[in-house]
């Protein structure tokens, strides 16, 4: 199961904004191109496909995937997870890798296979699952420690529901409407909101300072070196136009080696070679990241370039690296020291995850046949017609 760090609580401001923009998420990166792996292009949106009549609609999820919303789709030991609740995370994962493309609807390849049996289809299926159960794994943990969300969510999700039901022109009707182009329902949205506070709660309760099994220092030192995360700071002297990343000539190169050469003798004969490498750096460093990372890059194995990973790896921290020689250019790298307390949520929240992943492998995971009745293709076709519809809607 892949590693969630933080349950996010959702706002009905989200609600409308996944409405009004057709599903567009962004908790990845935008590329801004609208091309996609298998080289079409993505063009677009729920505005495009033929609105469907939401008067004949009585269940969103019955409409779009043809199972009703509370048909059992697998069972976490005698917990059941909802086809509501897998639809949901199945639109959120679809729109989450469209946002890499730039947000755009599309026709997207979901029979071609991406590994031996798997279609891009089933593989999308198969992530919004594993949240879908990991949410599920949250609630009984919650369950058997005696661990119930704060009251106080659902008098303030009431309060938000009955503002939003009066800012709506066509009153609940059209607020029911709009949770159902995110695929939610009022129960949805509020399960998943309080999922975020019982993950709190158990995550203090497991890890939190006054719970005995805070990370200390060494342990926060050891989940950095197992993730193979690290911080360094380098001087780049580019061989390449980094706007157009074509060589510079040879003898720019040249010129640019020696350089290099000359700062690394520099700095192994300073007295205060720290001083000085930051010196160099903000003089001389054609770094285009500089400026937005005065004190060096945070990162992990497989951000960067072979050569700079490899290199700042193998120092120590307050090491200082020969030349190296990557794509870019020439880099000396400092590895700089990592301060425990600026990592500890991140391993605790990693700690966490892994107590979770335990207990679901201890419930035991079973689908029923309902789950491989799902046509991602055809479900995705028929939320844009839904969401199409809704939007008709609101600008009516």
């Amino acid at each position: 199961m892949k590693h969630m760090k933080r349950f996010g609580a959702l706002t009905l401001a989200l609600v409308m904004a996944l409405t009004a923009c057709g599903q567009k998420t962004s908790n990845q990166p935008t590329s801004g191109s609208g091309s996609l792996p298998d080289g079409s292009s993505s063009t677009g949106g729920a505005s495009q496909a033929a609105p469907m009549d939401l008067a004949q609609i009585t269940d969103p999820y019955l409409t779009v995937s043809g199972l009703a919303g509370d048909e059992v789709v697998a069972r976490l030991g005698t917990a059941e997870i909802t086809a509501g609740e897998l639809l949901y995370w199945l639109s959120q994962t679809i729109g989450n890798y469209l946002s890499q493309f730039g947000g755009q609807m599309t026709t997207l390849p979901w029979d071609t296979e991406m590994s031996e049996g798997v279609t891009f289809g089933r593989y999308m299926l198969d992530q919004a699952l594993d949240v879908a159960v990991l949410h599920c794994t949250l609630r009984e943990m919650a369950r058997q420690e005696g661990v119930s969300p704060d009251p106080s969510i659902a008098s303030e999700l009431d309060a938000e529901y009955v503002n939003m039901v009066l800012q709506a022109q066509g009153g609940e009707e059209q607020v029911i409407h709009m949770f159902w182009a995110s695929m939610l329902t009022k129960e949805l949205y509020a399960t998943l909101n309080e999922n975020s506070n019982l993950y709190d709660q158990l995550q203090e309760k497991h890890f939190g300072e006054d719970s005995g099994h805070s990370p200390t220092d060494a342990e926060v030192m050891a989940y950095l070196e197992e993730a193979g995360r690290y911080k360094a700071k380098h001087i780049l002297l580019a061989t390449i136009d980094l706007d157009t990343r074509q060589p510079l000539d040879e003898a720019t190169i040249a010129r640019k080696k020696a350089q290099a050469d000359d700062f690394l003798a520099q700095l192994r004969g300073a007295e205060d070679p720290i001083a000085l490498f930051d010196q160099l750096m903000n003089e001389h460093s054609e770094d285009t990241g500089l400026a937005l990372n005065p004190e060096g890059y945070t990162t992990e194995k497989g951000q960067m370039v072979a050569p700079f990973e490899e290199a700042a790896l193998a120092l120590k921290p307050g090491e200082i690296s020969d030349v190296v020689e990557s794509d870019f250019g020439y880099h000396i790298i400092l590895r700089l020291p990592m301060n425990p307390d600026e990592f500890r949520s991140d391993c605790v929240s990693y700690l966490f995850q892994k107590v979770l992943d335990q207990e679901q492998e201890r419930l035991g995971l079973e689908k029923t046949a309902a789950f491989d009745q799902v046509n991602v293709g055809d479900f995705w076709t028929k939320l844009q017609s839904l969401q199409a519809a809704v939007q008709a809607e609101l600008a009516g």
